[in-house]
């Protein structure tokens, strides 16, 4: 984000030398630009190193509950080659900084500045392609926190509005110096012994005192014949004298306040030319504008409906006179489940599909998990989808426990992410204690499975004989006694 801010400050270098009539480069601005540039790039190839050797989680180990870490350096260089290498290689090329140090000697002209153009946008590509994930990562981790309170979302918000406006009124600015040569252009090709050399500040120049009457600022109503050099939207930057600045702390606010003020109006206000450069304004503007709009409210909108909840959720902790540990621990719920789900009720958008739809859903996700379990190996297809469409997506979070000891067993947890310590006494004493660690892949309650199995057991659910506790967040799928006793009696039933 600080490097897409930087790569703006090279349109500033082009300034209007309104005492010599001609125009020129602030190299103090330039050299400034290519220095803070080349440091952040050097940044990131400290980045583009440590990702050699960042280990990584095979995405499809997700699925299946066991989060694989791969540490091994030959696979992990192979897949950022594979992958970012190249995107982070064409971010950090020195291209802004060769172009502006290859005409800082030179004169400036038409295609310097097409060039220059040409070469920052070039770079925004893979810059944005960049961003583009790391945003989506910092909305699913830090979501919730965002939700907590309007104001993280709206400074979130702001900061991407203060980056476009940046960018805008830069461009308006570079913009705004091609009107103006491109009116003395015209004026020197109408004017006899003039050369179109002479515009661009340097040893040798001829004449342009005529420039002084060639380009008068005329309001758009002023404008009556062909002859008439209409500036458009760009009038404001020459009546200002912007492009006459050699002070940047004053170029760069006049700048990023236009860019401000015509991206939240939607750019409705100006007053455009014929020029091919000014037609992505307003109509384009504003298009740009409305749909950026629209996605940071579909993004933005989930958030809030997050935070009016968050807000029921403390009015009514607070009407119960809660203590503060347990309203610790709703709170961490909440933001466990805003980071897994991101504010989708998976249950209810599975149930939403047709029928075999939801069956092939819910084999990838929960099939490997259930062949985990000695009896299932047994079960053919048509039981086994009987019991994956029975489980349900639940959250623990840490140091919740999902059973105790002598506590009925109501439900069977299959895990996919997290661990679960599992302890038990037998009955009592210290000396009786052991403990058995289960991670993703594991499953516990395996009492209900046999109490399920028996064609006469009672009613009454089985007692744990295990404690069973969260270490860290879970996330599993959890099969319930009437459900698992519903299909277990059809598969006894089967193989009598």
């Amino acid at each position: 984000m600080i490097s897409i801010f930087l790569d703006p400050l090279f349109f500033y270098a082009p300034v209007v030398d309104a005492k010599n009539l001609c125009l020129s480069l602030d190299q103090k601005l330039e050299i400034a630009a290519c220095v803070l540039r080349s440091f952040f790039d050097i940044v990131y190839v400290f980045h583009i190193v440590l990702q050699f050797r960042t280990g990584f989680i095979v995405p499809s180990s997700r699925i299946y509950g066991r989060g694989e870490l791969v540490e091994d350096l030959g696979e992990i260089c192979r897949r950022y080659l594979s992958s970012y290498f190249i995107v982070d290689i064409l971010s950090i090329l020195p291209l802004p900084q060769v172009v502006v140090i290859s005409i800082s000697n030179a004169p400036t002209s038409p295609a310097t500045t097409d060039f220059l153009k040409m070469v920052i946008f070039a770079q925004y590509i893979p810059r944005f392609y960049r961003i583009y994930p790391l945003t989506k990562e910092v909305m699913r981790t830090s979501g919730a926190v965002i939700a907590e309170t309007a104001w993280p979302a709206a400074a979130y918000n702001l900061l991407h509005c203060i980056l476009a406006s940046h960018v805008l009124g830069a461009l308006w600015y570079l913009m705004a110096i091609e009107r103006k040569e491109r009116c003395w252009q015209m004026a020197c090709g109408d004017h006899n012994g003039c050369k179109l050399d002479d515009l661009y500040c340097g040893v040798g120049r001829g004449d342009t005192s005529f420039l002084n009457s060639s380009c008068p600022l005329l309001e758009p109503n002023d404008i009556k014949s062909p002859a008439d050099f209409d500036f458009g939207m760009f009038l404001d930057a020459h009546k200002s004298h912007v492009v006459e600045q050699t002070d940047f702390t004053r170029k760069f606010f006049n700048c990023f306040w236009w860019g401000w003020r015509n991206l939240s109006s939607l750019g409705q206000n100006l007053n455009t030319s014929n020029s091919v450069g000014n037609y992505f304004c307003p109509r384009h503007l504003h298009h740009w504008a409305s749909s950026g709009c629209q996605f940071v409210q579909s993004i933005t909108g989930r958030l809030e409906e997050v935070r009016m909840k968050r807000q029921d959720i403390e009015q009514w902790m607070s009407h119960r006179m809660l203590p503060e540990d347990l309203r610790a621990r709703i709170r961490r719920y909440e933001q466990y489940k805003w980071q897994e789900k991101r504010g989708v009720e998976e249950e209810t958008l599975i149930s939403n599909f047709p029928k075999d739809l939801r069956r092939d859903i819910k084999r990838h996700l929960c099939w490997t998990l259930l062949k985990r379990v000695p009896i299932f190996e047994k079960m053919d297809e048509q039981l086994l989808d009987a019991i994956c469409s029975c489980l349900k997506p639940i959250l623990y979070t840490d140091k919740s426990f999902i059973y105790r000891e002598g506590d009925p067993v109501d439900e069977m947890l299959f895990i996919m992410k997290g661990n679960i310590l599992t302890t038990t006494t037998n009955g009592g004493g210290t000396s009786l204690f052991n403990s058995v660690y289960l991670t993703a892949g594991d499953f516990c309650g395996e009492d209900l499975l046999i109490w399920a199995l028996d064609p006469n057991s009672s009613s009454s659910l089985p007692i744990s004989t295990r404690t069973v506790q969260a270490v860290k967040d879970i996330e599993a799928f959890c099969l319930m006694p009437d459900d698992l006793k519903r299909v277990m009696c059809q598969f006894i039933r089967l193989h009598s």
